[in-house]
């Protein structure tokens, strides 16, 4: 594998770009507060624009590695952040990246997402060479799970009471592709 840092990427309707802190009113708003996007998910929904501040302050510091990959996700059309996509774990011994998304219910259910987990799969295995991309969600959100399957990946297991969310303890469903299956 190797490294080139969070780098701009553009769909048909989409910019995935680096979060700058400019964007902390717009991720507050848009997703970082909302208790039904964060519900599956690892943090908390953010009390305050400030907790959005303080998050975004610390994800720029990260930007100076070029083994961090952390994009806030842009509607060309509305011009402001979204939701964000991120390398969440890498295996560099397996050349593995493990990918986390979340998104404004504003915009749920319009293929925002895969457009923007499609695009940061494309990068991380034509520039980057990771040979396998793996994604995970709790059973009790099977649209997360249908993200992954647009994008081509295969269900690979559930483990049972493996991962812990804003729900508590979950089970986890395991979805990955492989670079020689694309």
């Amino acid at each position: 594998m190797k490294h080139s840092g969070t780098q701009r990427l553009e769909t048909e309707r989409l910019v995935l770009r680096r979060f700058v802190n400019e964007d902390a009113e717009a991720m507050y708003k848009n997703w970082a507060a909302d208790e039904d996007v964060t519900k599956y998910l690892t943090w908390p929904p953010h009390s305050s624009q400030e907790v959005s501040q303080r998050v975004i302050e610390e994800w720029v510091k990260e930007y100076d590695s070029e083994s961090y990959y952390q994009w806030t996700i842009v509607l060309k059309e509305k011009g402001e952040p979204i939701g964000s996509i991120a390398v969440v774990h890498m295996d560099e011994d397996v050349s593995m990246a493990r990918i986390g998304y979340c998104i404004g219910k504003s915009w749920w259910h319009k293929g925002i997402t895969s457009e923007a987990l499609k695009a940061v799969m494309d990068f991380l295995f034509d520039i980057e060479g990771v040979n396998r991309i793996e994604c995970r969600h709790d059973p009790r959100n099977p649209n997360s799970g249908k993200v992954m399957e647009k994008c081509g990946m295969k269900y690979e297991g559930t483990l049972r009471s493996s991962d812990r969310n804003n729900r508590g303890i979950c089970d986890a469903c395991y979805y990955a592709l492989l670079k020689s299956e694309r």
